[in-house]
C-alpha cells in the first residue's frame, strides 16, 4: 500500500513488515495490480475489518510488570478497530503472523468462550478476588462488542461473583452498560478509567478515527460518575510537541465531567509502532514531524523508545519533568490529586452452577 496514500477511517496507511518473519513481500508499486483475467487495473479501497474465533483455553492473564497497579487482565478481543495509530499493542499482532499496522485494526480475535472461562475460573477454588483489569491490550468497549457483546456478558458473571474489576476505555459504549456497573459499585466492585488523548475532535479524529469522540467521552464521564460509578480519567498517551500543551485543559474538563482521579502515561512506541506513528505524522501533520520527533528523543533519551521499567511510563529529562509537573500542578487544582478509587473483593461470593443463595 503506497504511504501517501490516506484510508478514510483508518489509522496507519501501512503494514509494516512482521519482525518474526524472515520473508517479505512487498508489491511493485510503479506497476499496480492488475486482475490476472481481464487486466482492469485493481483499485484499493480501505480494507473491510474481519473477525476471527479466538480458541484460547483461558481468559484471566497475570501481568508481571512493575508499571502496572493491576496484577490481572481480561482482554475480550484480540487486535482493535479504533485504529489508535499510537497503540502500544500493535505487535502483539506479530505474534499471530500478521502486521502491526492495517492488520491489527482490520483483524479481530472474538473470545466467544470468554464468559464461559471467566466462570469456570472464578468458580475455582484457586481464585482469590484480586482486581482484574479490562481490558490491558484493546479496548473491550471497541465497535465489535456492540454486536458480539462479550464485555457486557463478562460483566454479568462479575457482578454475580461481584469480583472487582476496573475498566479502561475511549468508548461511549460503556453507557450501555450502567446497570451491571451500578450494581458492582455497591460493593465497591469497579472503577471505570477513560482516556482522554486530547480535546481538539479534530485531531482526534485523524489519531484515533474510530474512538468516541473528545466531546462523547466527557459526556460518558457525567453519566457514569451521575449513575454513582467511580470514574478516573487518564491523559493518554501524552505526545510531546502535539498534545502536552493541552494536560491543563483536559484536567479541567473531566474535572467538571465527574472524575474522581486521574492519571498520564508517556507516548510508548515499541517495535513497529514507531513505523505506523511515522508514517501517520507524515500523513496528516508533517509540519509538526521534526519537533514531535525531536520532543520524543528528548523524554527517552535520545531514542525514540525506551523499554525499561519505571521510566517507560514517563520518559526522562527536563520536558518529561516539565509535562510531570504540569499534570500534578493541574490536578491539584482541579482537585483530581485525590486517592484512586481502591476496589474490594470482601465480597465477592463463589458460586457453582446452579447454586442457591441461603439468603
Amino acid at each position: 500500500m503506497q504511504p501517501n496514500t490516506r484510508i478514510t477511517g483508518r489509522g496507519p496507511n501501512i503494514n509494516p513488515p512482521n519482525r518474526f518473519d524472515p520473508l517479505i513481500v512487498a508489491p511493485d508499486e510503479s506497476y499496480g495490480e492488475f486482475d490476472e483475467f481481464t487486466g482492469v487495473p485493481i483499485e484499493r479501497g480501505s480494507p473491510r475489518t474481519k473477525y476471527y474465533f479466538d480458541a484460547s483455553e483461558s481468559i484471566i492473564t497475570k501481568n508481571e510488570s512493575p508499571d502496572l497497579g493491576r496484577h490481572w487482565g481480561l482482554n475480550s478481543y484480540r487486535g482493535c478497530s479504533h485504529g489508535c495509530s499510537y497503540c502500544f499493542a500493535r505487535p502483539y499482532h506479530e505474534y499471530l503472523g500478521w502486521s502491526s499496522g492495517i492488520d491489527f485494526e482490520t483483524k479481530i480475535l472474538v473470545k466467544l468462550r470468554a464468559p464461559e472461562l471467566l466462570r469456570s475460573e472464578l468458580e475455582s477454588p484457586k481464585w482469590i478476588p484480586e482486581p482484574i483489569m479490562m481490558s490491558g491490550a484493546t479496548d473491550c468497549y471497541q465497535p465489535a462488542e456492540r454486536h458480539f457483546r462479550i464485555t457486557r456478558q463478562c460483566l454479568e458473571i462479575m457482578a454475580e461473583f461481584r469480583q472487582p474489576v476496573s475498566i479502561i476505555t475511549k468508548n461511549f459504549l460503556v453507557t450501555r452498560d450502567i446497570d451491571l456497573l451500578q450494581d458492582l459499585a455497591k460493593h465497591n466492585c469497579v472503577s471505570v478509567h477513560i482516556s482522554v488523548t486530547s480535546l481538539d475532535a479534530n485531531l482526534a479524529g485523524k489519531l484515533e478515527p474510530r474512538a468516541a469522540r473528545p466531546e462523547h467521552r466527557l459526556r460518558a464521564m457525567r453519566m457514569l460518575s451521575d449513575a454513582g460509578i467511580p470514574v478516573v480519567a487518564m491523559v493518554a498517551p501524552v505526545i510531546p510537541g502535539l498534545t502536552d500543551h493541552e494536560i491543563p485543559a483536559i484536567l479541567d474538563a473531566v474535572a467538571q465531567a465527574g472524575a474522581k482521579g486521574c492519571s498520564w502515561v508517556m507516548l510508548r512506541l515499541p517495535h513497529a509502532v514507531k513505523d505506523v506513528f511515522l508514517s501517520w505524522l507524515e500523513d496528516h501533520a508533517p509540519g509538526k514531524k521534526e519537533k514531535i520527533i525531536s520532543r520524543i528523543q528528548d523524554v527517552r533519551d535520545g531514542k525514540l523508545y525506551d523499554s525499561n521499567w519505571g521510566t517507560r511510563m514517563r520518559g526522562t529529562g527536563i520536558f518529561a519533568e516539565q509535562i510531570g509537573k504540569v499534570f500534578e500542578v493541574t490536578a491539584r487544582r482541579a482537585g483530581l490529586n485525590r486517592e484512586r478509587p481502591q476496589l474490594s473483593g470482601a465480597n465477592f461470593r463463589r458460586q457453582s452452577r446452579g447454586q442457591l443463595e441461603m439468603f
